[in-house]
């Protein structure tokens, strides 16, 4: 766990961050609590997705019903949020947790005693949405933020693995790295703002990192529809 710290820390980016970090399961974002923690709900969809994962839980516990759950109450959180409701009505949010609740519980109950394979990654999918209820259905409670999924970062971040790959498996040096993600982050930016006057070969070359390019609007400035992109 040290080492998992470390390695987030060196980023010098969440450290400290007051906002809303949505992430997987990993462990080491455990000691971010200055933030709160929202669980992607595409990497749930796609734990729950194997046939594997649907033949371990009986059809009468329900096991299929998980993902259009998620899929519900992401749509009436985005629903409220186009609204302008800062919270879901709470009939609507009291429902959609009674649901949750009793598909944890029978989920688990089901598999309880059953030693196999597929029983045993059942139990803990089980046992991962009863135990990180909060962090899971984050999305659903705080309707006002746009955070069912972390595709966007995931897209952002994309090019650096694809650049690595060509060269080879591995960057050569942290210098070419550094430079490399200094432009990456700089032509991401610009085209999220899809700003009409920005000259990328010309500014990034003097940008530093941390700083803010001078094509973004103020902090104060409302937010762009977001970009979407292939992955």
């Amino acid at each position: 766990m040290t080492g998992q710290r470390r390695a987030i820390d060196a980023g010098r980016v969440l450290p400290g961050y007051q906002g809303v970090i949505v992430r997987d399961g990993y462990a080491g974002y455990g000691h971010l609590t200055s933030a709160l923690h929202a669980w992607c709900g595409v990497h749930l969809l796609r734990d729950l997705k194997g046939p594997a994962r649907l033949r371990a839980i009986p059809a009468a516990v329900g096991h299929r019903r998980w993902p259009p759950l998620l899929i519900e109450a992401r749509d009436a959180a985005g629903a409220a949020r186009q609204a302008g409701q800062p919270v879901l009505d709470a009939a609507v949010l009291d429902d959609l947790i009674t649901r949750y609740r009793a598909l944890a519980a029978a989920g688990l109950a089901a598999n309880l005693y059953r030693r196999t394979a597929t029983a045993k990654d059942a139990r803990r999918l089980a046992r991962r949405f009863r135990t990180f209820e909060d962090l899971i259905l984050r999305f659903a409670t705080r309707p006002d933020l746009d955070i069912f999924s972390n595709n966007e970062a995931e897209r952002t971040i994309r090019p650096v693995k694809v650049q690595q790959r060509g060269s080879g498996g591995c960057w050569r040096t942290l210098t070419g790295l550094a430079e490399f993600a200094l432009v990456q982050s700089y032509l991401s930016t610009a085209a999220k703002w899809a700003s009409a006057n920005s000259t990328p070969s010309a500014t990034s070359s003097a940008a530093t990192p941390g700083s803010r390019p001078a094509s973004n609007p103020p902090d104060n400035a409302p937010s762009p529809e977001p970009v979407t992109s292939r992955r």
